[in-house]
C-alpha cells in the first residue's frame, strides 16, 4: 500500500476520524486544568495536556485493538478494523502506541518530578484496560481512573501536589464514565454475551437504565460537593444544572434500549463534559473580574 493509505490505516487504528474518545478524555483534564489553575492556567499547560490527551487516548486505541484482535473478529461491527482486517499487522499497533506514547512523556518532561511519577500509572491503566474486560465485572469503572488520571497530573503540575479536591474530581469522573460507557456497552450487548467478555451492561442486566441514572446522578452530585468545598458559585452550578438536563435526555434515549439511540446518548455526552467544565471556566472567570 502507499503512504496515504497507510496513513489513513493509522487514523482509523487511533480513532482521530471519532474523537468523542479524545473529548471524553479531555473535559475532565480540563476541569482538573482550571481548578488546579484559580481559573488561570499557563497555556503552555494547557497546551501540553489537550496535546497529551489526544496523543494518550490515540496510543490507548491502538493497544485496544491489539488486545482485541481477536474478539473484533466476531463482531460486525468491528470486522474491518485494520488489525482485525489484516491490513496492519498487530505488532504495528504496538509500535505505534509505543511512539505515541512516547510523544506524550516528552510533552511533560519540563514539568515537574511529581507530574513525571503519576505519568506511570497513568500509563499503566490506559494500557491495561483492554484486557479488563476479560475479568472485571465493570471494566467501566477501570476505564474512568484511566481516562480520568490526567485530574491528578493536571494539580500535580500546578501546585506540586494532589489535594483531596483532584481525587473527589476523579471519582465523579469514574461515575461518569460507568454512565456513558454503559450506553456504549448497551449497544454491544448481544456480542458481548457471545464472545464472553464483560461489561457493565450485562452485570446490571435489567437495571441498566437506572445504574446510569444513578451514576450520573452520583457524578452531579460529587461535582455539587466539589464545587462547595472550592466555594464556587451560581454560574458553576448554572453549569451542572445544565448537564442534568443533558443527562434526563439520555434517559428519553436509551429507556427504550434500541441500539441507535443509546448509541446516540453515548456520543452526545460530550455535552454532558463541556456544560460541566464551562460552568467551572465562567464562575472562574466571572470571580477574576470581580477582583480585579
Amino acid at each position: 500500500m502507499n503512504f496515504n493509505e497507510r496513513i489513513n490505516l493509522y487514523i482509523k487504528l487511533t480513532r482521530l476520524d471519532r474523537p468523542i474518545g479524545i473529548l471524553l478524555l479531555l473535559w475532565p483534564t480540563l476541569w482538573g486544568v482550571w481548578i488546579a489553575g484559580n481559573g488561570q492556567p499557563a497555556w503552555s499547560i494547557v497546551a501540553i495536556f489537550v496535546l497529551g490527551t489526544v496523543l494518550m487516548r490515540s496510543a490507548g486505541c491502538a493497544i485496544n485493538d491489539y488486545a482485541d484482535r481477536d474478539f473484533d473478529k466476531q463482531v460486525k461491527r468491528t470486522q474491518d478494523r485494520p488489525i482485525t482486517s489484516g491490513k496492519l499487522a498487530p505488532k504495528e499497533a504496538l509500535w505505534l502506541a509505543a511512539g505515541l506514547s512516547l510523544l506524550a512523556f516528552l510533552l511533560i518532561l519540563p514539568l515537574n518530578g511529581l507530574t513525571l511519577l503519576l505519568s506511570i500509572p497513568a500509563l499503566f491503566f490506559a494500557a491495561s484496560y483492554p484486557y479488563t474486560k476479560r475479568f472485571f465485572a465493570i471494566p467501566q469503572a477501570y476505564l474512568g481512573i484511566a481516562f480520568g488520571f490526567g485530574i491528578p497530573m493536571t494539580f500535580a503540575a500546578q501546585l506540586g501536589s494532589v489535594p483531596a479536591i483532584a481525587w473527589w474530581l476523579l471519582i465523579a469522573n469514574i461515575f461518569w464514565a460507568i454512565a456513558y460507557d454503559t450506553e456504549y456497552a448497551m449497544v454491544d450487548r448481544d456480542d458481548d454475551i457471545h464472545i464472553g467478555i464483560h461489561s457493565s451492561a450485562l452485570f446490571f442486566g435489567k437495571y441498566d437504565i437506572a445504574a446510569v441514572m444513578i451514576c450520573y446522578g452520583v457524578t452531579l452530585a460529587i461535582l455539587a460537593v466539589v464545587g462547595s468545598m472550592l466555594g464556587l458559585g451560581m454560574v458553576y452550578y448554572t453549569g451542572l444544572l445544565c448537564a442534568a438536563g443533558i443527562a434526563i435526555y439520555h434517559y428519553t434515549l436509551i429507556r427504550k434500549r434500541q441500539r441507535e439511540a443509546c448509541f446516540k446518548a453515548f456520543l452526545h455526552n460530550n455535552w454532558f463534559g463541556a456544560a460541566v467544565f464551562v460552568g467551572i471556566a465562567l464562575d472562574y472567570l466571572l470571580r477574576l473580574s470581580r477582583a480585579s
